[in-house]
Parts: structure tokens; C-alpha cells; sequence
């Protein structure tokens, strides 16, 4: 009588099945719609004392995008990361929620019913990557593809007027779109491809300098030279928080990549030398950099108070626990209101209570990213993972560092909270993506010959005497 036992290079093993949580995503989903439509009538009563006449409609609609989501992943991405889904659907919830709480303040410019249509395309483009998207490693086929792609992206609006100072929007017909907001899961995709066929190249090979491996330029010559013109170009558009986001990205991928903590030492250094020059020689970096050091200079020239004062304002007026849905004054911010100081809102209505609440979220969204990645040993699956997810991580801290007089202002949409349709629909694939790899790191692996499996036949104790002896598990049984 003979026993098999197997184990597997890749988690979880063949014949262990995991749960897939379905019906946890399910209820969980339920529940962000419901804290969602609650805080929409919570507005309404607020400020007009009746709940909102669109109420069950944005109700309704929220559900069915929910729904729709939902049924996509339990089809297609069956044992996919339970909560993803849910901390994305309660997100964007409250990002329309607090649109449209200060859509009361501008009776004229109703950005709620807008920011709902393109929620909508987000989870449409969700559904179709979760759904079409088999395997998501094709990707790695088309890494330079998606660097030109990416750069041509970031070009195109240099030929458009400048918007805010910054050549970062195409505008025509009434319809406007950010083009970079796209480039950013492009150039991921190239980052994660190209590192993940050239780690050990990039890790081992080339000449060291004190402490850090140097890779031949042969090697890091391609990537480095995509990064420079990416930079370059979102230089030229004034879109410095962009620049900044790839950056770190690549710094971060960098690391992953290699297991060298010297990247990450050289990016610091990297970075701040780059700070310094940009907030020297470019006006209106120096502007941002000047009201971050002094943001009530203005005050006491008596010009008023700047946006980050008013900011500043709008999160000691909150307190701990903030002064109610619809009750607070951020709208004095101006015309950045419902976008890049969108955590003014949230900061003074839902207090310090309610910030924290937000940042768990995305704490979770981000880690839950990492997790997948970390449970992927396939080197592109886990550096895609690792790069969606430090994209999230990052621009949520540059975001609310800019707005809390942390860090200079940037100009970056908050994931999902802030008005702006790129922003929203390309953080929905971004999401997709990490369903997709999620999906296949929970996903049982059969036990074949050609997934990895090593088999040995462990002979039992009372076959071979039942001594004891060389039975145990470093014992002479074969192996």
C-alpha cells in the first residue's frame, strides 16, 4: 500500500481548494452601496432638510454598476481577491457623494451626474478586461508597444492649449480627456516586462560602486532612456506630478526587480536633487513651492487666503469627527474644489475620523495589490502587481501630502474620490488588472508534470518493518 504526496512551486497547491468568497464579495459590495446612498440623502437632508430627488436613482445606479461588476468576476475571475471589488465600488461611491455635496455650492456647474456617466464607462472597461483578458501575462508580449503607445499619449497634448498651466488635457467638441492618465498602467506594463526578462541582468551583472550593483548600459539602457523622455515630456506640459509618479514607480519596480535597497537609496537622492532644480528654474513649481513654505503670506499681505490656506482651514474645521455631510465651508477653496482638493471636503465633513477611515481603504486596496503580487511567482505577474499597486500607493500620498501642506501641490486626481473621467476609468482597470492577477494566484493548480509538481512516494512504516527507523521524514524511504 502506497501513499503519493505532492507539493507544488506555486501557491496554493494542486487539490487544495481555496474558498472564492463570492458571496462575501457580494454582501460586502451591498454594504458600500448602501454607506454610499446613505451619505447622497445624508447631503440632502443637510442642506435642503428632504432626502435628494435623485436619490434612488443614484441608488439604483450604483447597484447595477456593483452588480454588473460582480457577476463579471464570479464568471470570469472566480477565486479573485474578495475585497478589491468592494473597496473600489465604496470609493467611488463616496467620490460622488462628496461631488455631489459641493455640486450644491455651483447650482451652474453639476459635475455628480457626469462623474456617474463616467464611473459607468470605468466598470464597463472593468468588465471587459476582467472578461476578455484570459491571461493576463500577453501583456508581456506587447512591453515596447505599450511604451511607444504610452509616449504618444504623453506628447499629444503638448499640441493642445494649456489648462491650468499644464498641457495635460485634449479638449474638442465640449469633450476633454487626460491622456496621461491612461500612459500610466502602459508604461507599468513595459516597466514590469522589461525588469522582469532582465532582473538577474540588472541585479549581478556590471561593475559595483560602494555598495550598489551597477548594470551594464546595455542593460538598463532601454528602460532608462523610456523613462528619461517620459519625464521629459511631462516636464514640457508642466505635469510634474505625473513625472513624479513615474519616477517613483520606477524606483519601486527597480527594487522589486533586483532586491537592491540601494535603488531605492539612489532614488531618494535622485529625486530630491530633481526637486530642487525644477523648483528653481520653473515659475510656477516655485510658486507652489514658495506657498508651501509660507501658505499664509498671502493672509498677511492682505491678498487673501491662498487655496492651501483655505485648505489648511477646511481640515482644522473638521476636528475629529468633522462637521456633517453638507455643512462645511471648503467651497471657499474656488474652482480646484471638486479635484485636486477634493480631501478638503472629506477632511472637514467627515472629520479626522472619516480621513483615517478613507486612507484604511486605500491602505487595504494597495496591500491586498502587493498580496496578489507576492503570491505570483511568475516574475511579470508579481511586478505588475507590485507596480498598479505603488501607482494607487503613491499618488494617494503625494495627493493628500500636497493638500495637508505636507509636500508641495502636485495637481493629481485622488483615486477615485476626485472629479475627472480618465482618472476614474483608468483606476477601474487598474483594478481589473489586480482581479485578474489575484484571480490567478488564489486559483488551484492541477497536479500535472507541467505545472511544477514534484511527486515522491512515501512508502508506510509498516511496509518497510514499522522499526522507526528511516521512516520519519528524513528517513531512507525513496524519495
Amino acid at each position: 500500500m502506497t501513499a503519493t504526496t505532492a507539493a507544488t512551486a506555486d501557491a496554493p497547491p494542486p487539490g487544495l481548494r481555496l474558498p472564492r468568497r463570492r458571496g462575501v464579495e457580494l454582501l460586502l459590495l451591498a454594504a458600500a452601496v448602501l454607506i454610499s446612498v446613505y451619505g447622497y440623502v445624508e447631503v440632502g437632508l443637510a442642506r435642503h432638510g428632504t432626502v435628494p430627488a435623485g436619490a434612488a436613482r443614484y441608488g439604483a445606479g450604483l447597484a447595477v454598476l456593483a452588480l454588473l461588476g460582480h457577476l463579471a468576476v464570479r464568471l470570469r475571475a472566480p477565486y479573485a481577491d474578495p475585497l478589491l471589488l468592494p473597496i473600489a465600488v465604496l470609493l467611488n461611491g463616496l467620490g460622488l457623494v462628496l461631488i455631489f455635496r459641493l455640486d450644491q455650492e455651483t447650482p451652474k456647474d453639476q459635475a455628480a451626474p457626469t462623474q456617474l456617466v463616467w464611473s459607468a464607462v470605468g466598470v464597463a472597461l472593468f468588465i471587459g478586461v476582467v472578461a476578455l483578458l484570459r491571461d493576463y501575462r500577453v501583456l508581456q508580449r506587447y512591453a515596447y508597444l505599450s511604451a511607444a503607445a504610452a509616449l504618444v499619449l504623453m506628447i499629444v497634448p503638448i499640441f493642445f492649449p494649456a489648462v491650468n498651466g499644464a498641457k495635460i488635457w485634449i479638449r474638442f467638441a465640449g469633450f476633454s480627456i487626460q491622456p496621461g492618465e491612461f500612459a500610466k498602467i502602459l508604461i507599468s506594463v513595459f516597466f514590469a516586462a522589461y525588469l522582469a526578462a532582465n532582473r538577474h541582468a540588472l541585479a549581478y551583472t556590471g561593475r559595483r560602486l560602494w555598495r550598489l550593483q551597477l548594470p551594464t548600459g546595455r542593460v538598463l539602457g532601454p528602460i532608462v532612456a523610456i523613462w528619461l523622455v517620459s519625464v521629459a515630456v511631462l516636464v514640457l506640459e508642466r505635469d510634474l506630478g505625473t513625472s513624479l509618479l513615474f519616477f517613483g514607480v520606477f524606483v519601486v519596480l527597480l527594487y522589486a526587480a533586483t532586491g537592491r535597497t540601494g535603488w531605492i537609496a539612489v532614488g531618494l537622492l535622485l529625486a530630491a536633487v530633481g526637486a530642487a532644480v525644477v523648483g528653481s528654474l520653473e515659475p510656477h513649481v516655485h510658486s507652489r513651492v514658495a506657498d508651501w513654505l509660507h501658505p499664509f503670506a498671502s493672509i498677511q499681505r492682505g491678498e487673501g487666503a491662498s487655496q492651501l490656506a483655505l485648505s489648511l482651514f477646511a481640515f482644522g474645521a473638521g476636528g475629529l469627527l468633522g462637521t456633517g455631510l453638507g455643512q462645511g465651508h471648503s467651497a471657499l477653496i474656488g474652482f480646484a474644489m471638486k479635484s485636486d482638493f477634493i480631501l478638503a471636503t472629506a477632511g472637514e465633513e467627515l472629520g479626522y475620523a472619516g480621513l483615517t477611515a478613507l486612507f484604511l481603504l486605500y491602505t487595504l486596496l494597495v496591500a491586498r495589490g502587493y498580496r496578489a503580487g507576492l503570491a505570483i511567482r511568475e516574475p511579470f505577474g508579481r511586478l505588475l502587481a507590485v507596480g498598479l499597486s505603488s501607482l494607487l500607493a503613491i499618488q494617494v500620498f503625494v495627493i493628500a501630502g500636497g493638500v495637508m501642506g505636507l509636500i508641495p501641490l502636485t495637481g493629481m486626481a485622488m483615486p477615485f474620490l476626485a472629479q475627472g473621467g480618465s482618472s476614474v476609468v483608468t483606476n477601474w482597470i487598474m483594478v481589473a488588472l489586480l482581479i485578474r492577477i489575484s484571480d490567478r494566484a488564489r486559483r488551484p493548480r492541477p497536479a500535472r508534470a507541467d505545472t511544477g509538481v514534484i511527486a515522491r512516494i512515501v512508502v508506510p512504516e509498516e511496509e518497510r518493518g514499522g522499526s522507526g527507523h528511516g521512516g520519519g521524514r528524513n528517513g531512507g524511504g525513496p524519495r
